[in-house]
This record gives structure tokens, C-alpha cells and sequence, in this order.
């Protein structure tokens, strides 16, 4: 993992006395470390504080971020309140992007005043920007509360939110919605069964992929059954290459999808009105959890509100609001403890039996290596 260790922000100041002479104490006060550019701070502390943090960003006046989807974990709500709040404008583009085309971006855009600020990016995909050295370090004020295995320990990223993947059906054009990867090889759902993305590239659909290996004989270490479930489903004719938005569901299009439960639920709400009864199911084969990290391009045009932003999706309204998008906030756990959980909308969550485990940064590296490499001629597409 790559990542500059953590400034030291308010801590004393070099004595340089006592270095030069060994003494124990070089006056009777300490001088404050001075505060460091947005551009280079690794905490608001170092920054100056927050209060500075925020006029900074306010004077950059603009965030700049990319492949966020309004129904995707609530960045709708996200979006609204952080330029509500702040009166920061938010320009999303490449809205239906995956998190390869992230990276991809700020490689392309280094040095444009156009470059994205920052990311929101699946593990794997968050490891290998670290290591390519595309992310600022920054460690969010509430940085100790967040699990260790949710965040790197350079600071490069932090886990937001997160889900299971899950299958989502439409009862009205299927007779029996499938509960399971094993089910959804039955000839009776061909030409149903829809990715979200790319697994190459996208993060929900390389989840997919992990869930589906552990259902069939895989494990963390071992993902390639996984990619031998979706040749299998491709070769009896149940794969379907569509994007299951709630358009193409609407139109019949795809009326089974695998992606993460935090947007199969959102369907829910989003196709209320239409003839379309969509049901959610955990597949009980492949239980699989996993979190989106969120990092600043180190190049980020407005490093200040980059910051900002970061603290905002940490802080507690920015994690109540990813409830309201059906996602669990990484500080869930945490705020339930102190009382700031939304709790009726943290009762609306599936109930998933067990708890999850998760594979280790070296695990998740050699999978999508994996898959990248395995995917396209297995399955293909």
C-alpha cells in the first residue's frame, strides 16, 4: 500500500535546543506548527482547523467529481446537502462511469482545471490508484472510528458505505424469483439475469463475480469459479449484458439483476407507480459484503473542498444520509453505540445472517488481477 505517513499538525515544535544540546526543554512555551496549504494538508487539523478548512474551500467555490449516480448510496442527497450546506458547487460528470474510468480520468486530466477532486471507488480498485500514487493522503477527523480493515493505512482512502450484493427481480415477468447463484442457472430465467457494469471495471459487478466463487467451491484466495458460474450462465443462455437501470427494468428489459443491495432496494422506491414488483433477495450461497472507499486526487483542482467533502461523507449527517439511500454508513457500529444512528432507517436494512469477513488487500489485488485477466475470454463482454 502506498501512502505518505500522517503529518504531525498541532503537536510541539522542534526544540531545536535541546537537540543541539540535549537539554530537556528549550523555553517555557512551544510555538504551534504553522498551518500547511489545502493542497498538501493530511487532516483538517493541519490544515489549520476546519473552520479554515471550510472558508478555503468556499473560496475555491467548486467540487469536481465523477461517475457519482444520484441514486447510487444517496450521492443525491449527498450532493444537495454538501452545496446546501457549504454553498460549494458540485459538477459530476461521466455520471454511468465505472471506477477504472476514475483512475483513468485523473490520468488523462492531470493538470486541467477540469480534473476530478476526488473519488469514490470499489477496494481494489482504491488499492491500485494507491499504488500507482494518484491519491493525497488525508485522514478524516473521525479517521480513528473507522475499522482498520476499512481504511489504508497511509491515509490514501477510507471505506464510506457499503452493501451485499444481492439479486433483485420483477415478480410480475418472473414466475418464481431466484434466491440463490444456483437458482439463477435454471432454464427459466434465460436471457434474464443482468450485471451491473463490467467486472473488469466496475466494482458491483467484480463483487458479483467474488460472491458467485464463494457459492460454488471458491474462496477470498480463489475467484475463479466465480468467472466459471458466469460462462456457465452465459453458455445456457441465462446471461444477460444489459445495464439493469430502472428504465431498461420498466421496458422488460432486465428483469433479474445482481448488484448490490443498496441499489436493488432504491428500486424499489424508484419504480413504485410503475407495473413493475421488484423483490430483493441476499443469495443465501454467496453472502458477500464490501465497501467503497472515497480518496482526493493528489493533482485535485480544489484540494480544499476535496477535503471538505471527505469530512462531510464522514461525518454523521453525511453517513445518516447514505442510510436514506438503503447503503450502510462504514460508521454504523459506531453511531449506534453513541445514539446518532438513524435508527428507522437502519431497521429498513435486510437482516443477513452471520457476520461478514472480508478479503485482505493482497486477496482482492489477486482476484480482480484474476479476473482481468480470465474474464473476457470465459465470458466475454
Amino acid at each position: 500500500m502506498v501512502g505518505a505517513p500522517r503529518r504531525r499538525a498541532v503537536a510541539s515544535t522542534v526544540c531545536l535546543c535541546a537537540v543541539a544540546l540535549g537539554l530537556g526543554a528549550c523555553g517555557e512555551k512551544d510555538e504551534p506548527v504553522r498551518a500547511v496549504p489545502p493542497a498538501v494538508a493530511g487532516s483538517a487539523e493541519e490544515a489549520g482547523g476546519m473552520d479554515a478548512l471550510v472558508e478555503a474551500a468556499k473560496k475555491e467555490g467548486t467540487l469536481h467529481t465523477t461517475t457519482l449516480l444520484r441514486h447510487w448510496a444517496n450521492y443525491g442527497g449527498l450532493m444537495d446537502g454538501f452545496e446546501k450546506k457549504y454553498g460549494i458547487k458540485i459538477v459530476n460528470t461521466n455520471p454511468f462511469g465505472s471506477s477504472q474510468q476514475e483512475i483513468d480520468d485523473i490520468k488523462r486530466n492531470r493538470g486541467k482545471a477540469s480534473a476530478p477532486d476526488v473519488l469514490d471507488l470499489g477496494d481494489a480498485f482504491a488499492q491500485s490508484a494507491a499504488r500507482q500514487r494518484l491519491l493525497a493522503p488525508y485522514r478524516v477527523a473521525d479517521w480513528d472510528s473507522i475499522p482498520a480493515n476499512q481504511k489504508d493505512p497511509g491515509g490514501a482512502w477510507f471505506n464510506s458505505y457499503g452493501g451485499y450484493v444481492s439479486i433483485g427481480c420483477d415478480r410480475n415477468r418472473v414466475d418464481v424469483c431466484p434466491v440463490s447463484f444456483a437458482d439463477l442457472l435454471k432454464p427459466a430465467y434465460r436471457g434474464m439475469v443482468a450485471l451491473n457494469g463490467n467486472p473488469t471495471t466496475a466494482g458491483s459487478a467484480f463483487a458479483a463475480v467474488y460472491a458467485a466463487a464463494l457459492a460454488n467451491g471458491g474462496s477470498f484466495d480463489d475467484i475463479q469459479p466465480g468467472i466459471d458460474f458466469f460462462a456457465k450462465l452465459d453458455d445456457v443462455g441465462n446471461y444477460n449484458r444489459g445495464n439493469p437501470n430502472p428504465e431498461a427494468i420498466v421496458r422488460g428489459e432486465t428483469p433479474i439483476s445482481i448488484e448490490w443491495d443498496f441499489l436493488n432496494l432504491r428500486h424499489i422506491d424508484e419504480l413504485r407507480g410503475t407495473d413493475v414488483r421488484w423483490k430483493v433477495s441476499i443469495p443465501f450461497d454467496g453472502s458477500f459484503s464490501q465497501y467503497y472507499a472515497q480518496a482526493i486526487n493528489k493533482d485535485a483542482p480544489h484540494p480544499a473542498a476535496a477535503r471538505l467533502w471527505q469530512e462531510y461523507l464522514a461525518g454523521t449527517q453525511g453517513q445518516n444520509l447514505r442510510l436514506t439511500g438503503y447503503a450502510r454508513p462504514v460508521l454504523m457500529d459506531v453511531m449506534a453505540k453513541d445514539g446518532t444512528l438513524d435508527k428507522d432507517k437502519a431497521a429498513r436494512l435486510p437482516t443477513v445472517e452471520g457476520t461478514p469477513a472480508f478479503p485482505t488487500d493482497p486477496q482482492l489485488n489477486e482476484a480482480l488481477r484474476v479476473v482481468r485477466e480470465n474474464w473476457d475470454e470465459a465470458v466475454g463482454g
